[in-house]
């Protein structure tokens, strides 16, 4: 992927430089796999939508750390799934949107989830799975 983005965005403070771990690295993918898998469940709407963006936002952050890179930011770590896994423009707008209605469901109250939305955010979390399962896992320092 991209390390030149990643250490310009680490240069004005998106990111923070840590070096990976296999231990956490793999503890996010199985992580972020049971909260796939259970969002895939029929249950509310709600709780469904909380476990795909869970699993989204763990499976994007294990890519981050992979590189080498750790952010505080939530939106910064789906911004640059594009670099590092080469996530596509249209997958990476279904993980923007679902941030933003995370956050006005945990910062205003917001409680309705959009059918199409959830639906595509599942689709999207599914792909980026298989995307950071193919990634070398990082060794250990």
């Amino acid at each position: 992927m991209s390390k030149k983005e990643l250490d310009s965005l680490a240069k004005i403070g998106r990111l923070k430089e840590e070096s990976p771990s296999r231990a956490e690295y793999d503890g996010m993918l199985a992580a972020a796999r049971t909260s796939l898998a259970d969002a895939q469940k029929d249950l509310d709407p709600d709780s469904q939508f909380t476990l795909a963006y869970g699993a989204a936002h763990r499976l994007a952050l294990a890519a981050l750390r992979r590189e080498g890179y750790r952010s505080e930011n939530r939106i910064s770590v789906f911004q640059t799934l594009a670099h590092t896994v080469g996530t596509s423009a249209a997958d990476l707008q279904v993980f923007l949107k679902a941030h933003n209605e995370r956050n006005l469901a945990e910062y205003q109250g917001r409680q309705d989830v959009d059918a199409q939305l959830l639906a595509d955010l599942i689709r999207c979390t599914k792909t980026l799975e298989v995307a950071v399962a193919a990634l070398t896992p990082p060794t250990e320092e």
